[in-house]
């Protein structure tokens, strides 16, 4: 009996061990390459994009904030892949935000919560700030840096594909394949958000903390221990305890839920 395709891709336990950060001209690139890694086997996790000129299907009115985008719990992609009608929608995380010396861009993935400041406002506090501040967690050299932020600058998308070791050789051909330029390799991945339960608030995300009153926070702690401890679903969990927060609290004037 033959076996199907998806039985015969390689498992992998653990955490991912490195990151491959490529360059796009354009948008149909960027979604060959994102269907492709999927299909290889790469977590649709552990795959993130940023770029400016993400072509939408449906006139996008007004501009979501940072606030806005942690507020309303966008913590999958269906949304922007209505709006944009991309592989955005098949990827995790997705917010639009505004990044220093680039501006508003689309984000999506691991990278988009590194931007919003996930590990521990290190990132979103340190000098520079941005994508710069952000690729530099992962060892990428100076050099690489400004390049990958001129070219997001000038309107292409910056594409970072995470795996084991086993796994590099064939993303850096995918991607490569579908048209990535300025290819790196890094032996360090983006930082991640704490996985799992929640002992207390201190363990909370800034990003998420400073939009919770202290009752809000336990809260969402609570729902969120709730729904993991049944779905095993860091995601699900999130969706769940911020529509918890939402029915429980009211949106104060300075973007906090009290």
């Amino acid at each position: 009996m033959v076996q199907s395709l998806e039985s015969q891709k390689p498992v992998y336990t653990g955490e991912v061990e490195k990151a491959v950060t490529a360059v796009f001209k354009d948008q149909q690139q960027v979604d060959q390459a994102v269907r492709r890694l999927l299909d290889s086997g790469i977590d649709r996790k552990d795959i993130s994009i940023v770029g400016r000129n993400f072509q939408s299907n449906t006139r996008v009115s007004g501009f979501l904030t940072r606030g806005d985008v942690i507020r309303g719990g966008l913590v999958n992609g269906a949304i922007y892949g209505a709006l944009f009608g991309s592989a955005l929608s098949l990827l995790t995380g997705i917010g639009v935000l505004f990044v220093p010396f680039v501006g508003a861009v689309v984000a999506a993935g691991p990278i988009g919560a590194a931007l919003l400041g996930a590990a521990g406002g290190a990132i979103a506090g340190s000098a520079g700030g941005g994508l710069a501040s952000v690729l530099a967690t992962i060892g990428m050299s100076q050099d690489k840096i400004n390049t990958y932020q001129t070219r997001l600058e000038a309107g292409e998308f910056v594409v970072v594909a995470e795996g084991y070791a086993a796994q590099i050789d064939q993303i850096e051909s995918i991607l490569r394949e579908a048209g990535g330029e300025e290819i790196t390799v890094a032996d360090q991945t983006l930082p991640r958000e704490k996985p799992g339960s929640f002992s207390g608030p201190e363990e909370l995300a800034p990003h998420v903390r400073e939009h919770l009153s202290p009752a809000a926070q336990k809260t969402y702690i609570d729902a969120y221990n709730a729904d993991h401890s049944a779905s095993g679903s860091d995601e699900q969990a999130d969706a769940a305890a911020w529509e918890a927060v939402r029915k429980a609290y009211t949106l104060q004037q300075d973007g906090t839920w009290a």
